[in-house]
């Protein structure tokens, strides 16, 4: 790492922290169902919550007609507390976007005038930029599903919106990688080919994870490791769409059958990867990053295997969305050592 650009790096490693903690915030967003308490998008009005009651009733009435509350909390005794507390969550986390954004700009510009970057550094933090603002118009599209007729959100809208959020993550970490472990130096192409087929099957997963979280289909066949009725595949998953496509992107039975099986594949690979690795001399960082990697991603099988079995409680789920980060970190970094 170059002393110049050492204050580069914390940038970009805090950025990649309130990356982390705004998908966390999302996650409980999702979970406690508070994503369509927001029915509009003002990049200023709604810099902070109403601040008094008749503002608070005003977003509550605007809230009542939307189909989340006239379909479903109607129904549930569903009051002015009841709505702040859904509310606060929507708002923390397009709250936190906006720091974002501002985090990577400001110091950005900052930088620039500094001559601190250089080239090749400005044209991939002029991508993370483009990123970002990718990623608000994702969320806006994502909410913007739930507000018309069905009071949910679409979950191929969930899933690009908080994968494209776990990209966004990954290429951050990458650019700081970057400066970190500007050397060069000898890789091993079979290893770093497993790698990309291993990230790529993450990847996959988590795309999964949105179905799954999106259809609510972790509430169902809440067995393991066969599904309902002593069955490897349940019989619904044939059933519940007109066809097998349909079925593994569209049916909650289907898309969790595919969630639950792409998880030994993702496990497979990596374990792939690391007996593979033993056939080579590593550097420290290499070995550290793919025993990392083995060590999390066991960990993350566990998680899910729990989270389905307990039902999706809150607790649980977040933390599987959380170790779902912390893998897909230690796989950038393995990526990355194999790559440079």
């Amino acid at each position: 790492m170059k002393r110049e650009n050492k204050s580069v790096i914390i940038w970009l490693l805090s950025g990649c922290f309130l990356l982390f903690l705004m998908v966390t915030v999302g996650g409980i967003t999702r979970l406690t169902n508070s994503g369509l308490s927001m029915t509009d998008w003002h990049l200023v009005t709604d810099t902070f919550p109403p601040l008094t009651d008749a503002k608070w009733q005003e977003a509550f009435e605007e809230y009542k007609k939307f189909p989340e509350y006239q379909k479903i909390n109607i129904h549930n005794d569903f009051q002015l507390s009841d709505y702040k507390f859904i509310y606060f969550w929507e708002w923390f986390h397009r709250f936190i976007g906006r720091i974002i954004g501002l985090f990577f700009l400001v110091p950005f510009a900052y930088f620039l005038i500094r001559k601190k970057l250089d080239t090749a550094t400005i044209k991939k933090c002029i991508i993370l930029l483009s990123m970002g603002a990718f990623q608000g118009f994702l969320g806006w599209f994502m909410v913007r599903s739930g507000l018309i007729d069905d009071p949910d959100v679409s979950h191929f809208r969930l899933a690009l919106h908080l994968t494209f959020a776990f990209i966004t993550f990954a290429y951050t970490f990458w650019v700081a990688l970057d400066l970190i472990y500007p050397e060069k130096k000898k890789i091993e192409k079979s290893l770093r080919t497993i790698a990309r087929y291993a990230l790529f099957l993450l990847l996959l997963q988590i795309i999964y994870g949105g179905f799954v979280a999106g259809l609510n289909a972790g509430l169902i066949h809440n067995h393991w490791p066969l599904m309902s009725d002593g069955q490897f595949i349940h019989d619904s998953v044939f059933l519940e769409q007109k066809n097998l496509l349909l079925s593994f992107t569209e049916g909650k039975s289907g898309v969790q059958f595919v969630h639950r099986t792409l998880a030994y594949i993702v496990v497979a690979a990596m374990v792939l990867l690391y007996l593979k690795s033993k056939k080579f001399t590593l550097d420290k960082a290499q070995k550290n990053g793919i025993n990392l990697l083995v060590l999390i991603v066991f960990l993350q099988f566990a998680l899910g295997v729990f989270t389905l079995l307990y039902g999706v409680p809150l607790w649980l789920g977040l933390i599987h969305q959380i170790n779902a980060f912390f893998l897909l970190s230690a796989m950038t970094f393995t990526l990355h050592r194999l790559s440079k």
